[in-house]
């Protein structure tokens, strides 16, 4: 019998948001590429990658954005990794990241890509 955890059952009470393309994200600090954004809610990311991803860090994170927005084609961000495991592809990792303490602008860059980038059905 699977059980979930109290904070497994939270996590889903945020809607997700599944982009219909790869925004890259970049370690802010170092300039290296970790990933493409597959999905996003107000909360926190998730990321697909080549390798695998460290846990329980902190990351200043950088997001090349589609389309200038805010006077800026870049938005850097906090976040912390919380899950790591192998994609559908198991030549890819998908890692959770949860947002810390995102500001009002980071957070309305997030909804114009939400607005501009969802998959719409």
């Amino acid at each position: 019998m699977n059980v979930k955890t109290v904070e497994e059952i939270n996590q889903r009470k945020v809607a997700r948001r599944h982009l219909i393309y790869y925004l890259r994200v970049f370690n802010g600090k170092t300039g290296e590429l970790l990933g493409n954004l597959v999905d996003i809610s107000t909360c926190g990311i998730m990321l697909v990658s080549d390798n695998a991803i460290a846990l329980e860090k902190s990351y200043v994170l950088k997001m090349v954005l589609p389309e200038t927005v805010e006077g800026s084609k870049e938005v850097e961000f906090e976040a912390f990794s919380r899950w790591c495991k192998n994609d559908v592809n198991p030549d890819f990792y998908d890692t959770g990241f949860e947002l810390i303490d995102p500001t009002s602008s980071f957070l309305e860059v997030v909804d114009k890509l939400v607005e501009d980038c969802l998959f719409k059905n």
